[in-house]
């Protein structure tokens, strides 16, 4: 079965995007070998991601190194929003509810993992007792301000362990 991760990559005071959104921090941290990337993209068969990530700022806009994973990825994407756009890109779909957003990613994802982009879907997966695996790289840079890793409203406290033989910050969520 499908294992839900969020992966991102944050600054060393926790902000996964600067202020309003800005992502060009991000720029000067890619690239070169990462054996922890390499193999969560491996993994992963679809991707699940919040309309405000989806729609958001990229560091390699423009570029060949567009999208998710550098523009690596290549595969099924499911957009959680309430507001579904017309027009929608082919290999995306959208859901308006989680439950939904969920079971078509793991569908789609077929027996490779969900990949959860965004803070907001990764707190909701957390919070509905979803979310299986953390994966978080740090970037050796303090933004001061911006989208933490994960805003959960009265500090409600996770519990997760280390995934044996893994990075040191690839984690189980501990239920």
């Amino acid at each position: 079965m499908p294992e839900l991760i969020y992966s991102a990559t944050a600054s060393l005071d926790g902000f996964i995007a600067g202020p309003g959104g800005d992502m060009s921090w991000l720029t000067e941290h890619l690239g070169g070998e990462n054996e922890a990337a390499e193999r969560v993209l491996a993994r992963t068969g679809a991707i699940l991601v919040g309309r405000v990530t989806f729609g958001g700022d990229d560091p390699h806009r423009g570029t060949e190194k567009e999208g998710a994973f550098e523009g690596a990825y290549d595969g099924p994407v499911v957009v959680l929003t309430h507001r579904p756009p017309d027009e929608r890109p082919a290999g995306v779909e959208f859901a308006t509810d989680l439950a939904t957003a969920v079971e078509r990613a793991k569908a789609l994802a077929g027996d490779r993992d969900v990949n959860v982009l965004g803070a907001d879907v990764a707190a909701q997966c957390l919070a509905a007792g979803l979310l299986d695996e953390v994966l978080m790289f740090f970037a050796p840079v303090l933004l001061g301000d911006g989208t933490p890793m994960f805003r959960q409203a009265g500090g409600t406290r996770v519990r997760l362990e280390r995934l044996p033989g893994e990075t040191e910050h690839w984690y189980r969520v501990v239920r």
